[in-house]
């Protein structure tokens, strides 16, 4: 089973302008994914998809792979990521390379931990699952069950069994999608045009794990992390 990793990495963030070279804690944001990646071992090409000259030359000074460029209408804010993905694998395939499990590692997620990867790469080749993502478990206070509206200025809630939840006991778990590991089969991808396909397993992460850098906030946050860890 040959695995391909795509680092999606963007130029026009806004959240966090020119996230992807930004050093967070004195090290590139990419750094983070990419020294995860190797560590995990499971990788047979590692691509990084931008369409970003300085992007592109970072990436290629880290070590990463940058055999394309990714075309300027998949770089929009609200490009899809499904397209993204699907014109990396084209790009290889057309060069004559084809994978069969295929990773998406956002470099938002610099908390993401080796073995997580090498967990969904296992999920995959040990059964007959199409895919695995990530996710969280989202704290009991927002579960879906206690959701509530506003409708014509009144409270209503989401959930028809709103009524009857009246403790933290009565909630069920109920999770998060996240953006540490997307894995899939490549057929799924590219032949069905989905990354989740019929049957998906749950990567269930820690809350540290789960940091997605999206705005400043979360940057800070990220760097406290970091520099804590460093004093220990």
């Amino acid at each position: 089973m040959k695995v391909l990793g795509i680092i999606p990495a963007r130029g026009g963030s806004k959240g966090i302008p020119n996230k992807n070279l930004r050093e967070l804690a004195g090290k590139p944001l990419l750094a983070y994914t990419l020294e995860a990646a190797k560590d995990s071992g499971v990788f047979d090409r590692l691509v990084l998809s931008t369409e970003s000259e300085a992007i592109a030359e970072l990436g290629r000074h880290l070590g990463l792979e940058v055999p394309f460029m990714r075309p300027a209408e998949l770089a929009a804010d609200d490009s899809p990521m499904l397209a993204v993905i699907q014109h990396a694998v084209t790009e290889l395939e057309q060069r004559g390379w084809r994978p069969d499990i295929i990773v998406l590692l956002q470099p938002t997620s610099p908390f993401r931990r080796a073995e997580r990867i090498r967990e969904a790469v296992r999920f995959l080749n040990n059964g007959d699952s199409d895919s695995v993502v990530s996710v969280v478990e989202i704290p009991d206070l927002f579960s879906p069950q206690k959701a509530m509206q506003i409708k014509n200025g009144a409270l209503q809630f989401w959930s028809s069994q709103g009524r009857e939840i009246t403790n933290r006991q009565q909630v069920q778990p109920a999770y998060a999608r996240e953006g540490t590991v997307y894995a899939c089969r490549r057929d799924v991808l590219m032949d069905k045009g989905d990354i989740y396909g019929d049957k998906c397993l749950p990567l269930v992460v820690t809350r540290e794990e789960a940091l997605s850098l999206d705005n400043m906030d979360d940057w800070v946050r990220a760097e406290a992390i970091l520099k804590a860890r460093e004093r220990q």
